[in-house]
Formats: C-alpha cells, sequence, structure tokens
C-alpha cells in the first residue's frame, strides 16, 4: 500500500509553486493589481481556490483548450466546471448570441424560441411543464418553494455533501450523526437543522425513517453525487427512493446540473427516472447565465391551483433577467446543435480512455487508488474502494496531494477542476489530449513515489 512521503510532498509542492511563479508574470501582476478594487483580488471568493498563490488570468478560450495572459495554452478538463461542457464558444451558439444580441437581449416578454426550448427539455426528460432561472441554484431555490407551497410542509430533505449551488437550506452536513451547518457556511439566515434533514446516501433506511414523520416537502437530489467526488447509488437505491417519496407525499426534485454529463437526458432519462421535478442550469446555454425547472403535469396543475396572477411578481419565484432572451436564443443553439446524442458518443468513450490512462499509471506504480466514470465525466480517488455516501467521500480528501496534482498538472499545461480530481470532456476534446494527460498524470506520480513498484 502506498502512503505518501509528507517531507517529499511538500518539497514537490514548493518547487511547483515556485515554477509556476516563473511561468506566469503577468497573471501574478494583474493578481496584484485586482486586490485594490476585487474583494481577494477575485471577481468571485471560490476563484482563490485554484492552485498556486493567485489564480491564472485568461486570454481567450475555444473549443478545448485556453490561453492564459502569459502565452502559455493548456488543455481545459476542468471547462468551467461543467459551465463550459460544450467547449468554450461553440460557433453555433455565438452566432445565435450575436443575431439575438443585435435583436435585443431582454424584455420580461417571451420569444419564440422559449416554445421551441420548452418542447426540446420535455422531450429530453420526460416532464412536459418548464420554467426558466439563470442558475441552477435559482432552479433549486424556486422548485423547493413551490413543493413546499403546494405540500404545505416546510423541511426538506438532503443527501450528506450534496452539492446544489449555494441554497441556504442545502448547508448542512452529519458530524458523528447529527445534523450541523457545514463548514465554511457564510452568515446562513438560520441553522439549517430548522430547515432540512439530512442523511447519508445510499442509506435507504435513514431515508425512510426521515421522511416517516410526513413533514418533508421534498427530496433534492443529484442522481449520482458529484462535488465530493463521483458517489454512484447502488442498485435499488433509486426504485427506494422513489417508492418512499410517495409513500410519504413527498416530492422528488432531481438535480441534473453535473450529471446531464451522462447523456443529453442526463442520468434521468439514461437510467428511466421518474422526478417530480428536475432542475438543470451550467452548460445548456453553452456558458450564457441560464437554467431550467421541469414538473410533472400533476405537481403543474398544483402550482397553479396554488398560484394567484395578482401575486405573481412578489411570490419570490424569478427575478427580473430570468428567462431573458439572449439566455434562450442560446439554449435553443445548444440543446439543437452541441449537446445532442453524436457529442455524447463522441465524448464518453474519451472520458473512458482518460480512465483507463489512469488506472493503467495506477497500477504500474501499484497505488491503492480509484478511478470513476460518469459519462463525460472522470475522477480519481486517493483510496482504494469507492465510497459509498458523502461522509465517506469526505473523509478520504487529502488537500496536500490535491493540490500538488493540480499544481503540477497545470505547470504542465493541464487544467482540473479546482475543487477535487475531476475531468470533464467537450466535444473538441482530442484522443492526443487525453494521451498527453495520461503522459502528465505518470510524470507526477512518478516524481511522488519514484521508481514503478510492480506487483
Amino acid at each position: 500500500m502506498f502512503t505518501p512521503d509528507r517531507s517529499r510532498l511538500r518539497q514537490l509542492l514548493q518547487a511547483e509553486e515556485e515554477l509556476y511563479l516563473r511561468l506566469h508574470p503577468r497573471s501574478q501582476q494583474l493578481s496584484q493589481q485586482a486586490q485594490k478594487h476585487l474583494l481577494a483580488g477575485v471577481p468571485m471568493n471560490w476563484m482563490v481556490k485554484w492552485a498556486g498563490s493567485f489564480p491564472l488570468f485568461v486570454r481567450d478560450a475555444k473549443g478545448a483548450h485556453f490561453t492564459d495572459v502569459d502565452g502559455h495554452t493548456y488543455l481545459d478538463l476542468c471547462l468551467g466546471d461543467t459551465g463550459a461542457m460544450t467547449g468554450h464558444a461553440p460557433d453555433v451558439t455565438v452566432q445565435a448570441i450575436y443575431q439575438q444580441a443585435m435583436r435585443g437581449l431582454t424584455f420580461m416578454l417571451p420569444i419564440e424560441d422559449a416554445i421551441w426550448v420548452g418542447e426540446e427539455l420535455a422531450r429530453r426528460f420526460g416532464l412536459p411543464y418548464w420554467q426558466f432561472a439563470l442558475t441552477a441554484t435559482d432552479a433549486n431555490r424556486f422548485a423547493i418553494r413551490l413543493a413546499r407551497q403546494i405540500t404545505q410542509r416546510n423541511l426538506i430533505l438532503i443527501f450528506n455533501w450534496c452539492y446544489h449551488g449555494t441554497v441556504d437550506e442545502t448547508f448542512i452536513t452529519l458530524q458523528n450523526g447529527v445534523a450541523v451547518p457545514r463548514r465554511g457556511n457564510i452568515g446562513p439566515p438560520v441553522n439549517q437543522a430548522m430547515t432540512t434533514r439530512v442523511v447519508e446516501f445510499n442509506d435507504i433506511a435513514a431515508l425512510e425513517a426521515a421522511l416517516e414523520p410526513g413533514d418533508v416537502a421534498c427530496v433534492l437530489a443529484e442522481p449520482v453525487m458529484t462535488n465530493i467526488g463521483i458517489v454512484q447509488p447502488e442498485p435499488g437505491f433509486h426504485d427506494a427512493l422513489r417508492r418512499i417519496t410517495r409513500e410519504t407525499g413527498t416530492l422528488l426534485i432531481m438535480d441534473e446540473t453535473h450529471t446531464i454529463c451522462t447523456g443529453p437526458g442526463g442520468y434521468t432519462a439514461a437510467h428511466g427516472l421518474q422526478p417530480d421535478m428536475l432542475t438543470l442550469g451550467k452548460p445548456i446555454a453553452g456558458g450564457v447565465p441560464a437554467a431550467v425547472y421541469g414538473m410533472t403535469e400533476e405537481v403543474a396543475e398544483r402550482v397553479r391551483l396554488g398560484t394567484s396572477v395578482d401575486k405573481a411578481d412578489t411570490g419570490g419565484i424569478g427575478g427580473t433577467l430570468a428567462g431573458n432572451a439572449l439566455s434562450i436564443a442560446a439554449m435553443r443553439a445548444t440543446l439543437e446543435h452541441v449537446l445532442t446524442q453524436d457529442a455524447y458518443d463522441r465524448t464518453i468513450p474519451l472520458a473512458g480512455r482518460f480512465a483507463a490512462g489512469v488506472e493503467g499509471v495506477m497500477r504500474e506504480f501499484n497505488l491503492p487508488w480509484h478511478v470513476e466514470q460518469l459519462g463525460c465525466r472522470a475522477e480519481y480517488w486517493f483510496i482504494e474502494n469507492p465510497p459509498v455516501n458523502g461522509g465517506e467521500a469526505a473523509a478520504s480528501v487529502d488537500d496536500e496531494l490535491d493540490r500538488y496534482m493540480h499544481l503540477a498538472s497545470l505547470n504542465r499545461g493541464i487544467l482540473m477542476t479546482p475543487f477535487h480530481n475531476m475531468a470533464l470532456i467537450s466535444p473538441q476534446t482530442t484522443e492526443a489530449d487525453i494521451d498527453r494527460h495520461t503522459e502528465v498524470f505518470r510524470e507526477i506520480v512518478s516524481a511522488l513515489v519514484g521508481e514503478p513498484v510492480r506487483a
């Protein structure tokens, strides 16, 4: 079994940090300038979490690659943490954005493309009614509010270490079996234990006990956990989740924002799930802010009965720019021409090639690590067996080792997702790109462990 030598790891990490500084003088200069008027020197606080003492500043991007202000070009396997899963600046989406921009950006009125998008979403996901938002966070917030309204229940249920954007109710975790606010939770309006029940993913008994009182409005779930690493549902889990929610009158909301990597209709369509509501954001407009939430006929009717037209503008759902013309035009172009079955037929095998390359290096060095694939997404772990829930996944995180792997990859021209060891494959990614990652992965692992140890 391999345990990293911490002294060696820190030496390697220091060397990579020094190399990063030498490679990126212009980004460093801009980062120092940004400190004057941008909080922490970045437009959004989570941008401080990149490996390196400052983030790269991007000059331009196209397809699977981007170039920074120092002139270095990178293979992008982060792709905006799914927001650019279509590849950067897909031509057909860019053209639709340009054409709509010339006609107007936002009206607080619908455009004809909205009808096409609604029909296409219904075809892909099997839910007949849809609404638009700007982010998946908003789509989740709106779905939760509607669930509370039509069930007349206050609580929601989520799975430990789930990902649903910045929805207040979801920043809760289990600590020694007790639900507590998640670490790093900034200024919560209330203790999430007042709004939310939390259980471990794949724990059917705990799920049943949490829903049995009949006071939970909805379960908000990713069909596969993704933001704490890829945690797959065990056989029978989704059948049990659907059965228990129906028996207890609890609405089931599937958040496909990351799991859209599974296919054109996400994990829901690929595995025949039957949610009451579904939320989706990030890549569906090719990088333009856009999100959607859909619902069954039954849910839509209950929403209609509980909605008053004269209160439609003060219900806490929507926003002035939600459903704007630019986002809708970009959604139509992206759904019609970019996020297609042909694209997935190309990207999913490439993700398999990525996983196989990483696994081959692990075998070569006899590393007790693990790699997992979900559609065109793949991720490696520094543990031997895949975790079955978020608690196990969180316990396996090695921040120092993560930082080394990310920074060493970046210094060699490959960008991984900063918050975990995830690679996302775009339609423009090539086999040569994937093989380059395998080469880099082997180089930085070799530096960490020394000569290969044959099993």
